[in-house]
C-alpha cells in the first residue's frame, strides 16, 4: 500500500513538475533523433489534496487554457493528480490524458492517418502508421519523464522544487 501511495505522491511531483516547466521555460523538448516537438497543458487539469477519506478533488476545464482554479489548488496544497497534454511536431498533434496515480494514459489522440489504399498497397499499411504514431506518442512522453528522472536523482533537485514553490505562490 505504501509503495502505491508513493507512486501516486511520484505522479503528482511529476505532473506539478511539468506544468510548471512548461509555464516557465516553455514546452519545448528534442527527440533522440534531434527532432524537435513542444508539449502544452491542454484545457483539462485535475489537483488533489487530502489523505484516506478526506480528498478533495477540483477539475477545471477551461477552453481558453487560463486553469486558474487549477494554480489556486496548487496554492492551497494540492497536487495534479490528472493532465490533459498535447505533444506536437510540425503539424501533427497527439493529445491524452495523464492520470498521476499510475502513470497511466486514456483519451489518446494520434494525428489522423490518411493513406489513401491503392492497388498494390500493404493492406496493413493504415494499421502500421497508427502503430507508429502510438509509438512516436510514448517516445516523447518518455523523454520528457527522462529528463524529469535525471533532474529529481541530481543535486539540482533542490533548486527546482524551490523554483517550483515560487512558482506555486505567484499563481
Amino acid at each position: 500500500m505504501e509503495a502505491l501511495r508513493e507512486d501516486k505522491l511520484l505522479g503528482q511531483e511529476f505532473l506539478t513538475w511539468l506544468w510548471h516547466r512548461i509555464d516557465t521555460t516553455g514546452g519545448n523538448f528534442t527527440t533522440r533523433d534531434n527532432q524537435e516537438f513542444g508539449l502544452a497543458m491542454m484545457e483539462s487539469v485535475s489537483v488533489q489534496g487530502g489523505e484516506g477519506d478526506i480528498i478533495a478533488t477540483a477539475t477545471v476545464k477551461s477552453p481558453s487554457g487560463e486553469l486558474t482554479e487549477a494554480k489556486s489548488g496548487l496554492k492551497t496544497g494540492k497536487k495534479v493528480s490528472r493532465a490533459q497534454l498535447k505533444f506536437s511536431i510540425d503539424q501533427d498533434d497527439w493529445v491524452l490524458t495523464l492520470k498521476a496515480d499510475d502513470l497511466g494514459l486514456s483519451g489518446l489522440k494520434t494525428p489522423k492517418v490518411d493513406l489513401k489504399e491503392e492497388e498494390g498497397d500493404d493492406p496493413d499499411g493504415k494499421f502500421l502508421e497508427k502503430m507508429y504514431l502510438l509509438e512516436k506518442c510514448l517516445e516523447m512522453l518518455d523523454i520528457v519523464y527522462s529528463e524529469y528522472v535525471h533532474l529529481r536523482l541530481s543535486p539540482k533537485w533542490q533548486d527546482s522544487a524551490q523554483a517550483i514553490r515560487t512558482w506555486i505562490e505567484k499563481q
